[in-house]
Parts: C-alpha cells; sequence; structure tokens
C-alpha cells in the first residue's frame, strides 16, 4: 500500500519522480549526486536529511564539511519539497524525499529498480564534526569492512553499495597521492594500471578539482566499475582494494561478469541504508523547508 496515500499524499513519489526526471534530463551528472547524497545523509546521524540543513550563526552544519562540499542536487530536493508542500503539507518529509530520488535517480541512469518503506521522520541535529564517520577514499578494504560493519552491512554489501561509484567522477585531490611519491618504494601506486595512471595524471595536470569519471559510462548505472577494478583501473584507492584484497576481490569478479547479480544485492543493500537509524514519531518532525529546522 501506498504509504503517503493513506496519509492524504497519493502524488507523493510521481512528484519526486517527475522532479528527479527533468533535472536528470537537463543534467545526467546529477544521478551520482542524489545517490550520494543519501549515502552521505545515512551514514551521518542516519537517514533524517540532517546533511540538507543550512549551517546558522551558532552552527556549522553537516554540508559545510569538506567531505560535502562537493555534493550537488539539493535544488531537486527543494523542488519536489516546494510541490509537495502546495498539495499535502506537513506530511512527506525530506529524508524520504532525499531517499526517493536516490532510488529514482539509480533507475533513471539503467540501474535496477527497487521500492523502499517510507515514514523516516527528519532530525534536529547537524553538526560538521559528525562527518568524520564518513569513509575516506584512503580507506582499505579492512577498514571499509570495519565502517560498513558498524552500520550493519556484511561485506557483500559493501562491496555491491561501492558499486554506486558506476555513476559520477572523483576529483583529483582524493586520489592525486597514488600517482607521484606514493610510498617509500614506489613512485606511483603498484595497484594502478600505468597506463591509466599517466591517464589520470594528464587530467589531474589541469589541478586538484579536475574531475576523472569512475568507469567510462559515468550517466549509466551499469557493471563497468567492476569491469575497471579488474584492469586495476579504479581511480579512488578505496575502490581498487576491492580488487586487491583476498576478501572482497570474488565479490567484485561476480559482479563483473554477472550484472544482474549486481543489481539484485544493490537493491538489497540500498533498502538496508535507507534504514539506518531513522528517526520516527517524536525523535524527528517533517520540516516545511528542508534547509532549516521548524
Amino acid at each position: 500500500m501506498n504509504y503517503y496515500a493513506m496519509r492524504g499524499c497519493p502524488l507523493a513519489e510521481i512528484f519526486v519522480r517527475n522532479t528527479v526526471n527533468r533535472a536528470l534530463q537537463s543534467d545526467p551528472t546529477l544521478a551520482a549526486g542524489l545517490l550520494r547524497m543519501h549515502f552521505h545523509d545515512c551514514f551521518v546521524e542516519g537517514c533524517d536529511a540532517s546533511v540538507l540543513l543550512d549551517s546558522t550563526k551558532d552552527n556549522t552544519a553537516e554540508k559545510d564539511s569538506p567531505a560535502n562540499l562537493s555534493l550537488r542536487g539539493y535544488e531537486i530536493i527543494d523542488a519536489a519539497k516546494e510541490q509537495i508542500e502546495d498539495q499535502c503539507p506537513g506530511v512527506v518529509s525530506c529524508a524520504d524525499i532525499v531517499a526517493m530520488a536516490a532510488r529514482d535517480a539509480v533507475l533513471w541512469a539503467g540501474g535496477p529498480l527497487y521500492d523502499i518503506p517510507k515514514g523516516r521522520k527528519d532530525g534536529r541535529r547537524s553538526k560538521i564534526e559528525d562527518t568524520i564517520k564518513l569513509p575516506p577514499p584512503f580507506f582499505n578494504t579492512s577498514e571499509l569492512i570495519t565502517t560498513f560493519s558498524q552500520h550493519g552491512f556484511s561485506v557483500q554489501d559493501m562491496v555491491a553499495l561501492s558499486g554506486a561509484h558506476t555513476l559520477g567522477v572523483a576529483r583529483c585531490s582524493s586520489f592525486k597521492n597514488r600517482l607521484s611519491k606514493f610510498d617509500s618504494t614506489h613512485e606511483v601506486d603498484p595497484t594502478l594500471d600505468s597506463n591509466f595512471a599517466t591517464t589520470l595524471a594528464k587530467t589531474c595536470s589541469a589541478g586538484d578539482n579536475s574531475e576523472a569519471p569512475f568507469d567510462e559510462t559515468r550517466t549509466s548505472f551499469d557493471n563497468a566499475y567492476y569491469n575497471a577494478l579488474r584492469r586495476k583501473a579504479g581511480v579512488l584507492s578505496s575502490d581498487q582494494t576491492l580488487f586487491t584484497s583476498p576478501r572482497t576481490r570474488n565479490i567484485v569478479n561476480a559482479y563483473a561478469l554477472n550484472q544482474a547479480m549486481f543489481f539484485m544485492d544493490f537493491s538489497q543493500a540500498m533498502v538496508k541504508m535507507g534504514l539506518i537509524d531513522v528517526k520516527e514519531g517524536n525523535e524527528g518532525e517533517v520540516r516545511l523547508d528542508c534547509r532549516k529546522i521548524n
């Protein structure tokens, strides 16, 4: 049963999907932004739209953390919220809109269709220091396994969710350490294909904010990311480590060979992610404006 239909807002999901589809038609690269926003929301204080809150004079919010400065798609969430508030005020939370928008972005980009439970409430806390909980791009497999397991994810869930990097780009600042003076014995990260390293170095000669796509189909949701890892063409250390490490290599190989299996595992892991520390009842509120608490 449509959760919001029972609460007097039967078109909520349609409003979100139409808003997302319109935005992605004019800029397909925003699909990655919406997916990443949901992840960065859920890993900090749970899926409670804390990532959407603006800083105030007394509080520096999550969105102003270095880890979140490159987040994109806030205006899509605002547009969907505005349309919904117009029709049925005070019913649909910003947290649910973020979760639905991520789901709709995956589908738009050619990924799997999955349904998510609704009913998350919006949180009232957003602090820059909480973003320390986001996994950095230099983590190795065992650090990733630990971080994800703290949120109830299996090793397989973690590898499947990493496949979100089938969409989007990385900035040179997050992987340039792999390209020169890597360690005392290697100039370049030995887990990086040398031709690919040359390509990345060219890209990064334009500066730290230059962008390299995670795979060759940056706006298509597919299993190309895992095939790139097998060619030693993972962009971030935290990508390539999944193939380098014996603990996760078999999962990478399986997804590279079987896109349907990746889609199924990704869908299940996304449903799980959307349930991290959700706030219900009085633990949260339904914000009227996603950028500020009521």
